[in-house]
């Protein structure tokens, strides 16, 4: 199989789809990758690194859509992508689909096969090519919202961590998922007061005997996200629906009567966001203010340490790619059920329900389409 490996074109991103070391795994399994020159020239993966792993050259994006088999990316697909890509050709990518009806209505029109790292199961339950970005996002989370308290970028002024005589800032975060455990740990190794919010009370007990009186462990309800909302500092969102809209759960009258200079932390922004008055941001743009409130809301958030964040991702990618390869997309997704539950869009079907379901498409079991 021909792999092909485009340089990322979304705003600030500088991760690649493919390390020299995945080539290297790939061309060893008698696979040809064609990756775009400089794709990793801005985390030090040289052209000559990949060359030395095996891969050639293509000087446009053109050249990688129009040839390969199968193209391996990191981000979803802009629209200059989405029509280069043709039937039958595999993507293989983050997508989040569900917020996104204009990404999904191109990649119907294109016939391709689109399987989304997001949706991927692991044996073990869980989202294991989701985990390794969600890790690097939650730790991320608390680096921003300290940043954004600061009173020189619109906060309240404040210090996370406090100092002796003055009481350390308080952070929320919601959900104690690989995000949430990732963010209270960093909250914690500043000295922040934390609080976790989480449905799962079996979750909320498993970080109490971690943690113990260093944060204070509540049950998700209405209620209690109204209440810490309105006395924290900072508000870290990282709630999860695999492959749904995240659900809203903090309203835009609790944004209204937060403490003015408060931040709000949105990781679930590439699922459309949990809190009601999120709207995507970027890098370049990463923040806005409502009721005196800092929302940050970028889409892409571990692209800011994309060195660090690429390798963590090809970690988790790199099976499935040599996976998709070896066998073909059909028998591949046969052998693997957790594999299977990544394809959200084929030949023009919708193929993973809660997209189908929030978009308002046909829902096509992706068994119908395997043969």
């Amino acid at each position: 199989m021909l792999i092909g490996v485009p340089k990322e074109i979304k705003n600030h991103e500088y991760r690649v789809g493919l390390t020299p070391a995945s080539v290297r795994e790939l061309t060893a399994h008698g696979h040809q990758v064609l990756v775009q020159s400089g794709a990793g020239a801005a985390i030090d993966l040289t052209d000559a690194q990949y060359q030395a792993a095996g891969a050639q050259l293509a000087a446009a994006a053109s050249d990688i859509f129009s040839r390969a088999d199968m193209v391996v990316k990191v981000k979803e697909p802009q629209p200059a992508e989405c029509e280069m890509l043709r039937p039958g050709q595999i993507l293989y990518t983050y997508l989040h689909l569900a917020p996104d009806p204009r990404q999904t209505q191109a990649l119907v029109k294109s016939g391709a096969v689109c399987i989304a790292y997001e949706t991927i199961t692991g044996p073990g339950g869980g989202l294991p090519l989701l985990a390794p970005m969600s890790e690097v996002a939650g730790r991320m989370s608390v680096q921003a919202g300290a940043h954004y308290l600061e009173i020189a970028h619109g906060g309240r002024g404040l210090l996370l961590g406090g100092v002796p005589g003055v009481a350390p800032g308080h952070v929320a975060v919601i959900g104690a998922g690989v995000v949430g455990t990732n963010a209270l740990q960093m909250a914690v190794g500043v000295g922040a007061r934390v609080t976790v919010l989480d449905k799962n009370v079996d979750r909320l007990r498993q970080l109490d005997l971690v943690f113990g009186n260093r944060i204070s462990t509540v049950y998700s309800t209405a209620h209690s996200i109204e209440e810490a909302v309105l006395d924290a500092d900072l508000v870290i969102g990282g709630v999860l629906v695999p492959g749904a809209a995240a659900p809203k759960l903090v309203t835009r009258s609790h944004i209204s009567r937060m403490k003015k200079g408060a931040v709000v932390v949105d990781v679930a922004i590439d699922q459309g966001g949990c809190f009601e008055t999120s709207r995507a941001t970027t890098h370049a743009e990463p923040v806005y203010v409502v009721d005196g409130v800092v929302h940050y809301c970028v889409a892409n958030m571990p692209g800011a340490v994309a060195r660090t964040s690429t390798f963590a991702l090809n970690n988790a990618t790199i099976g499935h790619a040599l996976a998709l390869a070896d066998k073909g997309w059909k028998a591949a997704l046969r052998d693997d059920v957790h594999l299977r539950s990544g394809l959200n869009v084929c030949g023009g079907k919708v193929t993973y329900e809660a997209v189908a379901q929030d978009l308002g498409y046909p829902y096509v079991p992706a068994e119908t389409l395997l043969g």
